[in-house]
């Protein structure tokens, strides 16, 4: 089936049906928009939970976006693992952030980094680049698409490692995203698995 019988076909469909699946769409705005609002408020409360989904729900009702295709398999195991070391990695850093606020001495020399990243696909390039914003002390300035490479502003380079350290880190967090999400097949093009006998043609 080509694009343009699919888009015939939608067309074609009731008005309720084609409003119930737009709706059905907006899940993933509205829990990413629930989790951002209680992060940005530091509380967990049914009040924030459900603000913040009413206003990721808003804004892609206000600003729809095409949507981005992108083939995927959810992995328990290593998306554990993600979310975990991010968590981790937010109370560290803010650790950081607080002890560089109030420490003596002179104040701690930032800077720019370049990130190559390995990944080609919009989505995990985005989703890099939100999580490394959302680490205090470090701030994602600029994207270019075209190299895929993602250029931050850190607060402490030094003591985030110099510039070597971030780009681990942030590699690192890109390796474990696409561990949890990115396909198989994406995984062995990418160098992070090993196609077995008889796994070729699997995702």
């Amino acid at each position: 089936m080509t694009s343009t019988d699919t888009d015939a076909e939608q067309q074609s469909e009731p008005p309720w049906r084609r409003r119930a699946r737009r709706f059905t769409a907006l899940w993933p705005t509205t829990v990413a928009g629930a989790v951002l609002w209680v992060l940005f408020w530091g509380d967990l409360s049914w009040a924030n939970v459900l603000s913040g989904g009413a206003l990721g729900a808003l804004v892609a009702l206000a600003f729809p976006l095409p949507s981005v295709g992108t083939a995927g398999t959810l992995r328990p195991g290593p998306l554990a693992r993600l979310v975990g070391r991010f968590v981790g990695d937010l109370v560290l850093a803010s650790f950081q952030v607080a002890w560089t606020a109030v420490r003596p001495g002179p104040p701690p020399r930032g800077g720019l980094v370049p990130v190559p990243l390995r990944s080609t696909s919009d989505l995990f390039i985005a989703t890099t680049a939100g999580l490394s914003s959302m680490v205090p002390g470090t701030v994602v300035v600029d994207l270019d698409r075209s190299d895929g490479v993602l250029r931050l502003h850190v607060l402490d380079l030094a003591g985030s490692g110099g510039p070597e350290g971030v780009r681990e880190s942030v590699r690192a967090l890109e390796e474990r995203l696409l561990r949890a999400f990115a396909t198989r097949t994406e995984l062995v093009r990418l160098g992070l698995a090993v196609t077995s006998p008889g796994q070729e043609g699997q995702p």
